[in-house]
């Protein structure tokens, strides 16, 4: 049995916020109901790249949930969004608050139908302000959110994140408000709304850079891939690649003076015993260690730096991270099998439980796939209703 079994999601989102968070409930065991336009999720149509047609990037946030095609802008079709809100215990939407209201499906409308309801609305810019009805997008909250500013070459343009990180995290908070929520109703029998916005989980994850800031006044910079308070901390180019290196503490950095480098003068150095003087010093330290690192080849600096316990890693690419050892000992990728695309293969959740394990992996559905099953099973629509409701365009 799943931690979520039993739990059922009305799931009104598209795009990546919403359908990763949904994603993590259905993985879990929750039952999602993927109510998507009769056109679709915006995400099916974001290709290259796609196996059989299909968007891999729709693939990589639906998996585990049955989809229902519904024309919100009719009003049977929202009233059948109703219905389903009344046998659900939880609803996730990534609207404007101004459309859902001009719909009828805001939080006070759900409420009223179920009391019971957990409501997560994921926005841009959280409700209640005047930014609310401006669309959120993670590009954008990176450039906002002051992440750009520290990402990048030192002195080249700021510079995104290859992956919607910030549309990432916000989903997961969306799930741990969620969780919350579902936890204190089990004490109160009440339902209530969880407000997370992309803006709001963009600056509490500047953590440590943000709170440099606002305890100091001084504005963060760029690093490159260097660190602003940890020293040596970045890649070191071999002679035959690079490698990434985390000396994290002044121990680590007394072992690779001594027993790596055989350099004792790098360490009793005044300026560089101390992680501080390493970080104030570092336009002098870091040429020099580069200098000693060029004359190694990465596969036997890996291994001597490894046998001190100093945090090293290889630079990867994604084919070589995901077919690497660690995703081969966590079995990482999984697969199921797609009615079109035959084997999809994905990266498991990252939550490990030893009693309650996530569910065995669906492929992300088919546009409308279950439209007529959830209706007939929930809400208990004759193969007639079906018809009609077919016929009058309002799902497909």
């Amino acid at each position: 049995m799943s931690v979520l079994q039993g739990i059922k999601v009305l799931d009104l989102t598209r795009i990546l916020a919403g359908p990763w968070s949904t994603m993590a409930l259905a993985d879990l065991g929750a039952e999602v109901w993927k109510i998507e336009s009769l056109e679709g999720d915006d995400t099916r149509s974001w290709m290259p790249p796609a196996k059989a047609g299909i968007s891999t990037y729709y693939l990589s946030a639906n998996r585990n949930k049955q989809s229902l095609a519904v024309d919100l802008r009719k009003p049977e079709g929202r009233q059948l969004i109703l219905d389903l809100a009344a046998q659900a215990d939880v609803v996730v939407e990534n609207f404007l608050p101004a459309s859902l209201k001009r719909l009828g499906l805001d939080y006070e409308t759900l409420a009223a139908v179920n009391p019971r309801l957990i409501h997560c609305s994921i926005t841009g810019y959280g409700r209640g302000n005047p930014m609310e009805n401006r669309p959120g997008y993670d590009f954008i909250i990176q450039a906002e959110s002051g992440f750009m500013s520290i990402t990048g070459d030192k002195e080249g343009e700021p510079m995104r994140l290859g992956v919607a990180f910030i549309d990432l995290v916000t989903g997961m908070n969306a799930v741990q408000g969620i969780l919350a929520a579902l936890f204190e109703r089990e004490k109160s029998g009440l339902g209530q709304s969880v407000d997370i916005a992309l803006s709001d989980s963009a600056l509490h994850f500047l953590a440590n850079v943000a709170s440099g800031y606002l305890n100091t006044g001084k504005v963060p910079q760029r690093y490159g891939n260097a660190h602003a308070s940890i020293v040596p901390y970045q890649l070191f180019n071999t002679a035959d690649g690079s490698v990434a290196l985390a000396v994290g503490n002044d121990e680590q950095y007394r072992r690779l003076c001594l027993d790596v480098l055989k350099r004792p003068e790098l360490y009793s150095d005044p300026r560089f015993t101390q992680n501080k003087g390493r970080t104030e010093n570092r336009e002098v330290l870091l040429p020099i260690l580069q200098d000693a690192f060029a004359g190694w080849n990465n596969e036997a600096l890996i291994g001597a730096l490894r046998a001190q316990a100093i945090p090293v890693g290889e630079v990867k690419d994604v084919a070589q991270a995901l077919e690497s050892e660690t995703a081969g000992y966590r079995e990482l990728v999984i697969s199921a099998e797609h009615p079109v695309a035959g084997e999809v293969r994905m990266v498991r959740s990252p939550l490990r439980f030893s009693r309650t394990p996530t569910v065995v992996a669906k492929a992300p559905p088919l546009h409308g796939q279950h439209t007529d099953s959830v209706l007939t099973r929930v809400l208990g629509k004759s193969e007639a209703e079906l018809a009609e409701l077919h016929q009058a365009g309002v799902i497909g």
